[in-house]
């Protein structure tokens, strides 16, 4: 689909792959960078064959975070630089969280900053290898969390914790991080991309109007409340029962078989 650029897409059998493709920066993210990524996630929302998004990061990190030598070497015209790349990160993460498809990140080496910490938080599944690392980062450099993470992370983790790994910046291991909730599963490294395109496919074998649906309430129940959210929910399952793929899951039960899910 996307086959050069700082952001590379493919898609089989319903799964998109996304790859970050700067392995020689650790696939830091600059302006050009994001935009790439950006464009990639619309291609992404425009296909009807997309059912899931595996999102990962070529070389040996997944994403360490802003591209630290670019902001460097910016001098007097750093604060508008990223004032333009942090508008520029923010639309990509609210386009990975408004995106019908569920977000699957495979992580490995390191996700740090607000780009690698960010993607992390703001997919739906993270899998991610036995030695990856996480770190946020920001303070350290005098700066202040962005990509969304002063929302994310506390939501994901809880407000005490995720006030230390801002405030902090200590270096998590793998085990750490599944122990906090960043992530999901933890498998070799060897093995990273190979499990994470099983899951993305398993996952692609869904109800794809029922999986929007899902990743939808669960982005914004928490924001509504209990007393918002359920009838948010009721309207919900109200409408995906006029669907084809409802009959045919009720009908895959009943007889014992598997579902063959169109998205209609």
């Amino acid at each position: 689909m996307v086959g050069e650029g700082a952001a590379l897409l493919s898609l089989q059998d319903g799964v998109a792959h996304l790859q970050l493709n700067r392995p020689e920066s650790a696939n830091g993210l600059d302006i050009p960078t994001l935009k790439d990524l950006y464009n990639a996630l619309m291609v992404c929302h425009g296909d009807r064959r997309v059912r899931v998004v595996l999102l990962t990061g070529k070389g040996a990190n997944f994403c360490a975070g802003g591209d630290v030598k670019t902001f460097k070497n910016k001098g007097d015209g750093l604060s508008e630089y990223i004032r333009q790349a942090t508008l520029h990160l923010q639309v990509v993460i609210n386009a990975m969280v408004h995106l019908d498809a569920p977000v699957i990140a495979a992580v490995q080496g390191f996700a740090a900053g607000g780009g690698g910490m960010g993607l992390v938080c703001a997919a739906d599944i993270v899998i991610a290898a036995d030695t990856s690392q996480y770190m946020v980062g920001a303070t350290r450099v005098a700066m202040a969390p962005d990509a969304g993470l002063s929302v994310t992370l506390p939501r994901l983790i809880g407000a005490r914790r995720a006030s230390e790994l801002l405030l902090m910046n200590p270096t998590l291991s793998a085990a750490e991080a599944k122990d906090l909730g960043l992530v999901n599963q933890l498998v070799p490294e060897n093995e990273l991309l190979e499990q994470a395109r099983a899951y993305a496919g398993k996952m692609a074998k869904g109800a794809p109007l029922a999986l929007a649906a899902t990743k939808r309430l669960l982005w914004t129940g928490t924001g509504l409340g209990i007393d918002a959210a359920m009838p948010e929910e009721a309207r919900t399952v109200a409408e995906l029962c006029k669907t084809a793929d409802v009959q045919e899951g009720l009908s895959a039960v009943i007889e014992r078989r598997k579902p063959e899910f169109k998205g209609e």
